[in-house]
């Protein structure tokens, strides 16, 4: 056994002496992977073309299908219901409420940053020796104590750490209503910082800004990547891109390159994207050792904002489910996520339940780094899954909080809802049905609904009643959620509503 762990040691541990010494994967600096993490923007599960979307959808995205044919597909990456919800989650390995970002961060809200004593991923990294860059979407607020660079990240370039990617329409959107007139140089500009510096203005973000951004984030990547490799340091490189986020604006290449108008452009950018930076890795020597997932952080966009799409819906697909951003039913958490690492993961699709969340705790793992003892984390490792030791994963429950609201629960192949959760009317006379940010939701009459996902993934069976054996086991879920609150209450919840 001494004489295998040692030559494990040297090789990242795989095999039977993997289950056999669970810290082991914490290695000497050189050989610990690099991890390269792209993560998409309301891009839906029935998208991609490995999903069953990509050409099928007018749309092929042939770099990100090769890429999950190289790696780890997984067919249950749960979410959160939204930007800002997710991206807390992400970096927290928490539930988004415990951060009180349980609702997409907005401009002008007294709620929406990151609490100063959050431990992030990139902090957890950094710790254990790794360079750190975000390049792009921060969205987990303003606040001095909650931007990236005060928050584990080297290196930050992107958009303001407190809003989306259709912040720049608030100048044209003020001018035509003529409610406001902000200046160019007042209005959301594109910002960078180094480590523990103050953010610095470096142009205005504006629509011809917005339609080049994700190339100008891709170059500072392979730059990054690039530096790092000359100094032999492990990196985390956060690539949150645009792509799909509404408004879809292609870049002049991409224009009419889909048959489905400016979302299928965007679309097919965002797969080229992808492709830039896996070529990247390869040209500078890094495919074999590094991690790369792509991922989305929540379901499509759509009722709201189709109409921007001009002549064709600005809105992606939630494949077979029912759904979307803003929603807490399987369309808006059930999205795309593949994850490659040659040598080391099999490449193979899994039906396994992973959780946004179980990336902190797996990547501290395969880093060396350390997860924090002193409070809840929801997130598990799922490094045994990773590597193939144990194809059953470790998860089997995810709650849904919608602003203060614990909203619905998965148990394996069940959701209960504890809320009537139901579209919104709009339009003349109350004709358009919205979902997602627009929906809203009524008590219920002391019962959850509950439907099987699997035999009907679009929702609209409740078998509550039939199959009320299945309430105990969701309600444990929830019975352990609530014990954690007593030695860790959250902080106020996200709310925009309630005063």
């Amino acid at each position: 056994m001494l004489q295998c762990s040692r030559r494990m040691l040297g090789a990242l541990m795989l095999g039977s002496c993997v289950a056999a010494l669970p810290g082991a994967v914490a290695l000497a600096q050189q050989q610990r992977p690099n991890i390269l993490f792209i993560l998409a923007d309301n891009l839906g599960y029935g998208d991609l073309g490995v999903y069953g979307g990509g050409e099928l959808r007018g749309a092929p995205t042939p770099r990100i299908d090769e890429l999950a044919a190289e790696g780890l597909r997984l067919t249950q990456f749960l979410v959160e219901p939204g930007c800002t919800p997710s991206r807390a989650a992400f970096m927290t390995g928490r539930y988004s409420i415990r951060s009180g970002l349980s609702l997409v961060a907005v401009e002008g809200s007294t709620t929406g940053s990151l609490p100063a004593t959050e431990i992030t991923m990139a902090e957890m990294l950094r710790d254990a020796g790794y360079a750190t860059a975000l390049f792009g979407k921060w969205h987990l607020g303003s606040a001095p104590s909650a931007q990236p660079q005060n928050k584990g990240f080297d290196e930050y370039y992107g958009i303001p750490p407190g809003v989306s990617w259709d912040a720049f329409l608030a100048i044209p959107q003020g001018r035509q209503t003529k409610t406001t007139d902000i200046p160019l140089d007042k209005g959301p500009q594109i910002v960078e910082a180094k480590r523990s510096e103050t953010l610095k203005e470096v142009k205005p973000y504006t629509e011809e800004v917005r339609r080049e951004i994700d190339w100008e984030l891709v170059e500072r990547g392979i730059d990054f990547m690039r530096r790092q490799k000359a100094l032999g340091k492990p990196f985390f490189l956060y690539l949150p891109i645009s792509r799909t986020h509404y408004p879809n604006l292609p870049s002049k290449r991409f224009e009419g390159q889909s048959r489905i108008g400016q979302f299928g452009d965007s679309l097919m950018e965002g797969d080229a994207i992808v492709g830039r930076m896996l070529d990247a890795l390869r040209d500078v020597g890094l495919d074999d050792n590094t991690i790369v997932v792509f991922a989305s952080d929540n379901g499509p966009q759509g009722s709201v904002v189709r109409e921007f799409g001009g002549g064709m819906p600005d809105m992606g697909s939630p494949g077979p489910h029912r759904g979307e951003l803003g929603d807490v039913s399987e369309g808006s958490i059930r999205t795309a996520a593949m994850i490659r690492w040659p040598g080391h993961i099999r490449p193979r699709s899994s039906y396994t339940m992973f959780s946004i969340m179980d990336f902190f705790p797996t990547f501290a793992r395969l880093a060396g780094g350390k997860v924090p003892n002193d409070r809840p984390i929801d997130g598990v490792d799922q490094t045994d899954f990773l590597l193939g030791t144990n194809d059953g994963g470790r998860r089997d429950t995810l709650l849904t909080f919608v602003g203060p609201d614990l909203v619905a629960v998965r148990w394996k192949q069940f959701r209960a809802y504890f809320a009537d959760v139901a579209p919104g009317r709009s339009g003349w006379g109350g004709a358009n049905l919205l979902a997602g940010v627009g929906g809203s939701a009524a008590p219920m009459n002391g019962y959850p609904k509950i439907f099987n996902i699997e035999s009907d993934p679009r929702e609209e069976y409740n078998i509550g009643a039939k199959y009320e054996w299945v309430i105990g086991p969701v309600l444990k879920a929830v019975e352990e959620y609530k014990a954690s609150l007593v030695k860790h209450p959250n902080p106020p919840a996200a709310n925009l509503t309630r005063f």
